[in-house]
């Protein structure tokens, strides 16, 4: 049977321009990390130490611990991408279905970029991708 890896939780939360971590498994540790690339990197080291064991044999998972309004900021900008990218797909269909119907007519695929305002080039991948 396989040994199953001990995983740890490191909880990062903004400390006057720091992260602070606390690892909830193992109460009264604290490191903190100028940064939250380096959250991880820390409480690894922290864990190894206290734990006298091998900073590799174990996993962690980087929770970052936000205030309600920096939670909805974040959220909010998110929310927004995933819209721009439905938008975004949404308008690479119409214009594919724009460049289908205009090459039907009989349009050149560089009066077919005039018109959508796109370069030919980009006319021709849409019009390979309907295929």
């Amino acid at each position: 049977m396989a040994k199953v890896r001990p995983r740890y939780t490191a909880e990062a939360e903004l400390s006057g321009g720091w992260w602070a971590i606390t690892v909830p498994e193992l109460p009264g540790l604290y490191s903190q990390a100028r940064r939250l690339d380096r959250v991880e990197y820390m409480a690894r080291d922290l864990i190894s130490l206290w734990l006298e064991v091998a900073p590799d044999s174990f996993d962690i998972a980087v929770r970052e611990m936000l205030d309600e309004a920096m939670e909805q900021t974040v959220r909010a900008a998110e929310s927004a991408r995933r819209d721009a990218a439905d938008r975004q797909r949404e308008a690479t269909a119409l214009t594919r279905e724009a460049a289908i119907a205009l090459r039907r007519r009989g349009l050149p695929q560089r009066d077919i970029g005039r018109l959508l305002k796109l370069s030919h080039q980009r006319v021709a991948q849409l019009l390979a991708t309907a295929d």
